[in-house]
């Protein structure tokens, strides 16, 4: 039995907040001086601190810069800090660069990186803190001098000083406006400036004329939120935007078919995987139930009829090209009806399992292709299909009953990106995953300076969670983009749309 549930559409009821400092932009097509990129989702605000998911970031990094970024092959190479060095095991010395100034004229010192690193380490209820809360202090040594002191020794800072939660915030301008001030008009230091944001609709941001890496390439740039993939590619054939993520395998040919659009593919981070609560009395707090979901799923079918081939099967997050991956897991997967099956019995559960599904809007096709597969094996889904904005709540209240799905991307490029989730302080209430020698190993690993022993930790994290099973791993997605008529555009793998790079043919 497969049953389908959904939820009313958030944009129904949308808040927009205007500032004084741009003007709405033209639609994409009207004029080459606006860029219009269509997302499946919004962002979740403007507080670069407080955000949790790879779509804002890719909006966040035009507004807010980082001390340092990844360039293409993730080297790591200055923005706001123009070098760096390790003192000691708990203590980095950053310079800064000098002649800086945030969108209202404020100029970018030391104490803002001290206000901004300080903040989302000791604030609790930031989604970010989690990231940073070992960071013991920030010690300025001049304007433009700073030294970050940990508690524990912390192999990969410099990965967290160039990724979101790391966004550099002005700290006069919130000391004397308040931070609800600052979000209603957000103010940062990159080539782009807020000038409007229609929730659950689209963002609408402006040049900053006095960027310290030049003279901007677009005057104004606009995010839209367009859950449907399909109005998505009807925006980008009739012109509505530049650049549409997400696009159907089966609307490929249909893009190419036309005169001057192209479709851009490229791997990405990004994993899906379906996450089980192991709560105490939950169904899936057994192991057996756990198996059977895994192996009643046949990945690259859900590769093949829904991606369009556009991903790899794999039983791991850690993919290449990120530390502490292993390789055995990738490229690979268990599929076992028939076991599954006898899995189901053996758990006492010969009538039929009943669980419940949840995912959001955008990977709906996915979700059903999987709840059929557990069907046929015997369990009762209650499939639950939530529009983009209701599914982020329910995952930040963890409200989630036995499984739900999610696509993760790493913008740490490192394996503890991936377990955060599963740690034991925030898997409670969500998962309640806990297992005593892999939270050894994470918190460990957290502080363990000798690389190749780390990596051995990652690894052998990775082989517990084939046999513990808390959560099942699909397959790496690739981005499939559709890209308009004039425009240059080359997929990063970590999501991020930096205008800056995006350029007219």
């Amino acid at each position: 039995m497969l049953v389908v549930t959904g939820c009313g559409n958030a944009a129904e009821t949308k808040n927009e907040t205007q500032t004084n400092g741009g003007t709405a932009s033209a639609p994409a097509g009207a004029d080459k001086t606006t860029l219009t990129i269509a997302n499946a989702t919004d962002i979740e605000s403007f507080d670069t601190h407080n955000n949790n998911n790879t779509m804002s970031e890719a909006v966040l990094v035009n507004v807010f810069d980082y001390l340092l970024k990844n360039d293409d092959e993730q080297n790591k190479v200055p923005v706001l800090a123009t070098s760096w060095e390790q003192v000691n095991d708990t203590t980095w010395r950053l310079k800064l660069r000098e002649g800086v100034k945030f969108h209202n004229g404020d100029p970018f010192t030391a104490a803002d990186v001290k206000f901004s690193l300080e903040r989302v380490a000791k604030d609790t209820t930031l989604k970010q803190n989690t990231y940073y809360k070992h960071i013991k202090e920030v010690n300025v040594i001049d304007d433009y001098t700073v030294d970050i002191i940990t508690e524990t020794p912390d192999p990969i800072m410099l990965n967290r000083l160039s990724r979101m939660g790391a966004g550099i915030l002005p700290s006069k301008y919130i000391e004397e406006n308040g931070m609800e001030a600052f979000l209603k008009a957000p103010v940062g230091t990159g080539p782009y400036k807020f000038s409007k944001w229609t929730k659950d609709d689209r963002i609408e941001l402006v040049k900053n004329a006095d960027y310290f890496g030049g003279t901007p390439k677009w005057e104004n740039v606009v995010f839209r939120s367009i859950p449907e993939a399909s109005t998505r590619v009807s925006e980008l054939l009739t012109g509505g935007v530049d650049i549409a993520a997400g696009v159907p395998a089966t609307d490929i040919a249909r893009i190419d078919g036309v005169d001057g659009l192209s479709v851009e593919q490229a791997k990405i981070q990004r994993v899906l995987h379906i996450i089980m609560r192991m709560t105490e009395g939950s169904i899936t707090a057994d192991p057996k139930v756990r198996e059977a979901i895994d192996l009643a799923i046949d990945n690259q079918v859900i590769i093949d009829s829904i991606a369009g081939g556009a991903g790899i099967p794999t039983r791991t997050s850690v993919t290449p090209g990120n530390f502490g991956s292993d390789p055995s897991l990738y490229d690979t997967f268990e599929y076992d009806q028939e076991r599954a099956r006898a899995l189901l019995k053996e758990a006492g559960y010969e009538n039929g399992a009943k669980v419940s599904f949840s995912a959001s809007v955008q990977y709906k096709e996915v979700a059903e292709v999987v709840a059929a597969m557990l069907t046929d094996v015997g369990f009762e889904v209650n499939l639950e299909i939530l529009e983009a904005s209701s599914f982020s709540e329910k995952l930040n209240s963890k409200k989630f009953n036995e499984l739900f799905l999610l696509g993760v991307g790493n913008s740490l490029f490192d394996a503890s990106n991936n377990y955060n989730r599963f740690k034991k302080e925030n898997a409670a209430g969500e998962t309640d995953y806990n297992n005593p020698e892999v939270e050894e190993l994470l918190q460990s690993a957290l502080q363990n300076m000798d690389l190749a022993d780390r990596e051995k930790q990652y690894q052998k994290v990775q082989q517990q969670f084939t046999v513990d099973r808390p959560t099942i791993y699909l397959y790496q997605m690739k981005g499939i983009y559709g890209v308009g008529a004039g425009i240059s555009y080359t997929p990063r793998l970590d999501e991020m749309y930096y205008a800056e790079d995006i350029t007219l043919k």
